[in-house]
C-alpha cells in the first residue's frame, strides 16, 4: 500500500481540476475523474490500476507528490556498507556487514570491529575508486555508502528501505545534518552545511529543489550502480553528483528522504572548511562538461531577470510595470486559475528569482561583481543589497539576528566555492557553471 504526500509547492485552486506544484513548478490540468483520483490517493484510498498508477507517476516524477510506502521489500540483512577511509580510524555501523576500504593510508588503518573487513588499496586513488573497490565485493542487493565522518543511529535504514518498493528507485539518500559540537564552526555548519538539503522529501534531479545528494550517506541498488559503471574514478570531487545524474539519465529514480537524519562531523578549522568548499567548486566545470545545462548558477524567467535588472538600474516604476504586465499575461494564460492566484505566482516567482540572482553574484559571479563595483560606482548599492539582502530576509522571516551574524562567514564560504568554480572553468575551458538559464515562463503545463 502506498500513500502520497503533497509537496510544499502544492496549490489546487478553484474546482480542483488545476494543480500547481512540483520542482520546477508546473501546472497540471486534470479531469473531474482525475481530481477524484488525486483526492483518493492523498487519503490512501486510491484503486491500484494501471491508469491510476500512470497518473500518480506523472506527479511523482514532477516532484509534486511524494510516495510513502508502508512496506519495504528488503531488510537490513540485504544491505552491505562500504566505507572509504583515508588516515582515519573508522567506526562501522553496528549490525551491518561493512567493507572498510583503506584508500592508501600511511600507515595502514586498523579496524577490529567484528562486522567489518578491511580492503587496502596500495595507493591513494580517490573516493570514487575506493567506493568502486568496495562495491565489487558486495553480494547483497543493496549497498550503503557511508563516509567515515558520518554517524548513523540504529534505525537509520528503515525509512530509506521502504522506497525500494518502487522498482524504478535506484538510490535513496537521507538528510545529512551537521553534528552538534562546541564552538562557532560547528554551530555554523549546523546552519549552513552544503550536505544538509533540508527537511522536505523530494525527487532528486538536476534543476530541481534537490538537484544532487552527497555520497556521505546513500543507499543504492547494487545492480543499478553496476549497470552505469559505478563511480567515475577520473573525478576526485563531484563523483557522487555525477553518479546520481547518470542513474537518472538512465531512466531510474532517486529519492531524498529526510525522515532519516545522519550526522556529519564539522571540519577541523575554518581554513579546512573553505578548502573543502573550494574543492566542491572545482567539480562544477567537469560536471558541466559531462552533464550540459545541469550546472546553471540561476534558472529563471527572462521576465524576472528583466524586473531585477531594472531595479538594479534604479528604474523601480518601470520594474513594477513589467512585473504587473507579467502578472496580467500569466492570468490570461491560466484562464481556469483565479486571477489572484496568478498574481501570487508571479510575485513569488519574481522574489525567488531575486534570491537566485543574489546567490549567483556571491556564489558564481563575485569576481565580475567586484570589478563592476570598482569601475561603476552606481552598481555598489545594488551589489551590496544582493550580498546582504538574503540574510536580512532570513532574519526577518526567522525573527532572529543569527542570519545577519552569519553573513561574513557565509560570504567567505560562498566566495571560496566561487573561486573553485572559476579555477575549474579556466582549467577545463568549460563556461557552463557561469552561464544562466532563462525561460519564457516559470512553469510548464501538462494534461
Amino acid at each position: 500500500m502506498t500513500k502520497y504526500r503533497r509537496d510544499s509547492s502544492w496549490r489546487q485552486p478553484g474546482d480542483g481540476r488545476v494543480v500547481l506544484a512540483g520542482s520546477p513548478l508546473r501546472m497540471f490540468r486534470v479531469s473531474a475523474g482525475g481530481a477524484h483520483v488525486l483526492a483518493a490517493a492523498l487519503s490512501g484510498e486510491q484503486p491500484d490500476t494501471d491508469i491510476v498508477r500512470k497518473l500518480l507517476d506523472r506527479f511523482v516524477d514532477a516532484g509534486a507528490l511524494h510516495p510513502e510506502h508502508e512496506a519495504a521489500p528488503f531488510t537490513v540483512a540485504d544491505v552491505t556498507v562500504v566505507m572509504p577511509v583515508l588516515d582515519t580510524t573508522p567506526t562501522p555501523p553496528m549490525g551491518l556487514r561493512t567493507i572498510v576500504v583503506d584508500d592508501g593510508s600511511a600507515p595502514a588503518i586498523a579496524c577490529d570491529a567484528d562486522n567489518a573487513e578491511v580492503l587496502r588499496l596500495s595507493t591513494n586513488r580517490g573516493p570514487a575508486a575506493a567506493r568502486n573497490a568496495g562495491l565489487a565485493l558486495v553480494q547483497t542487493p543493496l549497498v550503503a555508502f557511508i563516509d567515515a565522518d558520518v554517524m548513523v543511529d540504529a534505525g537509520w535504514l528503515g525509512p530509506l528501505l521502504t522506497h525500494f518498493a518502487d522498482p524504478a528507485v535506484a538510490l535513496v539518500a537521507p538528510r545529512v545534518a551537521g553534528a552538534p559540537g562546541d564552538g562557532t564552526l560547528a554551530a555554523y555548519e549546523r546552519r549552513h552545511s552544503p550536505l544538509d538539503l533540508g527537511d522536505e522529501p523530494a525527487r532528486i534531479a538536476p534543476g530541481t529543489r534537490v538537484s544532487y545528494v552527497p555520497a556521505a550517506a546513500m543507499l543504492c541498488r547494487v545492480d543499478a550502480l553496476r549497470s552505469v559503471g559505478g563511480f567515475d574514478e577520473s573525478m576526485r570531487v563531484g563523483e557522487d553528483v555525477d553518479l546520481v545524474w547518470r542513474l537518472i539519465a538512465s531512466g531510474q529514480r532517486a529519492r531524498y528522504e529526510p525522515a532519516t537524519v545522519v550526522l556529519h562531523r564539522p571540519r577541523s578549522s575554518f581554513g579546512a572548511l573553505l578548502r573543502q568548499r573550494q574543492g566542491y567548486g572545482r567539480s562544477a566545470a567537469p560536471l558541466a562538461r559531462q552533464h550540459p545545462g545541469s550546472l546553471a548558477p540561476v534558472r529563471m524567467s527572462a521576465w524576472s531577470a528583466g524586473v531585477w535588472a531594472l531595479l538594479a538600474m534604479r528604474r523601480p516604476w518601470l520594474a513594477a510595470a513589467v512585473a504587473g504586465g507579467t502578472a496580467a499575461a500569466l492570468a490570461r494564460k491560466l484562464k481556469d486559475v483565479p486571477a489572484e492566484e496568478s498574481v501570487r505566482l508571479t510575485l513569488r516567482g519574481h522574489l525567488a528569482a531575486g534570491r537566485q540572482l543574489a546567490k549567483g553574484l556571491t556564489r558564481a559571479w563575485w569576481p565580475i561583481a567586484l570589478v563592476l563595483g570598482i569601475l561603476v560606482p552606481r552598481s555598489r548599492l545594488p551589489l551590496l543589497a544582493a550580498a546582504l539582502g538574503p540574510s536580512i530576509a532570513d532574519a526577518l522571516r526567522q525573527r532572529s539576528v543569527q542570519p545577519v551574524l552569519d553573513t561574513p562567514l557565509l560570504l567567505a564560504d560562498e566566495m571560496a566555492y566561487a573561486t573553485g568554480v572559476w579555477q575549474g572553468v579556466v582549467q577545463q575551458r568549460e563556461p557552463g557553471p557561469l552561464l544562466p538559464e532563462f525561460t519564457t515562463w516559470p512553469m510548464r503545463g501538462e494534461r
